[in-house]
């Protein structure tokens, strides 16, 4: 555990005001995603205070977080990127939905081959389409949170060690991340378990199902016993609840089950029920990690939910980091400095890759359970369901194979 991160977790204020490094946070923070781009949004405020009680950067510089409401869409996410740019913004934070991802990608890319003295470097959290580090990627783009692609070698890797799962049905949101979902568990389980019947694979449209009753009629009907799905929002907590409520027995594997509002709206629903890939979770264990977790719920206690994104904790540690190393806040010397970055986070070291700028990290396979009958010690939002670990997959086994070319400046 390294001092700086444990000073990190343990600190909670704001230090006097000194000259700014603004890092623009573009994310939903209107509209029907707004609560979860209000949640991440104190997530990264707890840790930009934290290294700005620590001393800053470039020897007392503070991080200064910046809103900008991208809305959860793409055309609203670049009208909001053409303010954080007419801003003199060099840092831009964002991951919700690999959709706005994939046009802000473009943007940065083509505003920087424009603006080579007004640079803006792309830190992505949480967006996770495999085509951002591979056919799409660019020299500009660093992502902290695992793509599709490791998470569902993850997934289908401990599903494959558990012969009771016989029938797999795919259900996903109709975008770039949900067709990467079911593409990848065809694949990968095809690979491992190629006695795995895969019954059915589906895809709705994004936030507009109201009542999934008739998938999960299908899902039944299929004789399936476990479900894969990328959905995250009310499209999984509806999915979870319906399923709940007509007596499926079906395991779901899930990659954002706990992210804020899904336990509390699937309640019991999930308990025993829903498996989450993640880079971290509350009852990872460990004194730094608990450590940590405390850190959040002491830091906003009027919010009633949980840290979640671990990513975004990566993201600002590696960039202090590289700002410190290049000396400089410019953009390029930066880029070059994070492309080859690690540190010790909470879950061990993590470093960035320079052929892509994916980073590499261990994941967590977790299990919401009761965690009074587990002895755990955080539930989540105050629901008594937290996560249990049931495996962790090590950063060496995720590191996948990438098409990305990228072209250097």
């Amino acid at each position: 555990m390294s001092a700086s991160v444990l000073f990190l977790i343990l600190s909670t204020g704001c230090s006097e005001k000194r000259e700014t490094i603004k890092i623009g946070f573009l994310d939903p923070l209107s509209g029907p995603f707004a609560l979860v781009g209000e949640h991440i949004l104190r997530e990264v405020q707890l840790f930009a205070d934290a290294i700005n009680a620590r001393g800053g950067v470039l020897g007392g510089k503070e991080l200064e977080i910046i809103r900008f409401d991208g809305k959860g869409n793409p055309q609203e996410s670049l009208i909001a990127f053409k303010q954080l740019v007419d801003q003199n913004i060099s840092f831009m934070l964002q991951g919700n939905s690999s959709a706005v991802a994939n046009a802000l990608t473009e943007a940065v890319l083509k505003h920087n081959q424009r603006n080579r003295d007004d640079r803006v470097l792309y830190l992505n959290y949480g967006a996770v389409d495999p085509a951002l580090t591979n056919d799409r990627c660019n020299f500009w783009h660093f992502r902290f949170d695992a793509d599709a692609t490791m998470k569902m070698r993850a997934i289908t890797a401990h599903i494959a060690d558990d012969t009771s799962v016989k029938k797999v049905y795919l259900l996903n949101q109709d975008y770039g991340f949900g067709h990467a979902i079911s593409s990848l568990s065809r694949e990968m389980l095809g690979t491992l378990r190629p006695d795995i019947e895969i019954v059915g694979d589906d895809f709705h449209q994004l936030a507009k199902i109201k009542d999934f009753a008739p998938y999960v009629s299908k899902i039944r009907s299929s004789g399936a016993d476990t479900v894969i799905t990328g959905n995250w929002g009310s499209d999984l907590s509806l999915l979870v609840r319906a399923a709940k409520e007509a007596g499926l027995d079906v395991t779901f594997y899930t990659q954002y089950a706990g992210i804020v509002g899904a336990i509390s709206a699937m309640g019991e629903a999930a308990e025993g029920k829903v498996k989450q890939v993640s880079g971290w979770h509350v009852n990872a264990g460990g004194v730094v990690s608990d450590r940590l977790a405390s850190a959040y719920l002491d830091r906003f206690p009027e919010a009633g939910d949980d840290l979640f994104f671990i990513s975004t904790m990566h993201a600002l540690e590696m960039l202090v980091r590289s700002i410190d190393a290049a000396n400089t806040t410019e953009v390029q010397e930066v880029a070059r400095q994070l492309e080859t970055m690690s540190y010790e986070g909470p879950t061990g070291v993590v470093s960035m890759r320079a052929d892509n700028h994916q980073l590499s990290q261990p994941l967590y396979i977790s299990t919401f359970v009761n965690i009074q009958d587990e002895k755990l010690s955080f539930d989540i939002e105050s629901t008594g369901i937290g996560p249990k670990t049931d495996a962790i997959v090590v950063a060496e086994d995720l590191n996948v194979p990438t098409t990305c070319e990228m072209e250097r400046p």
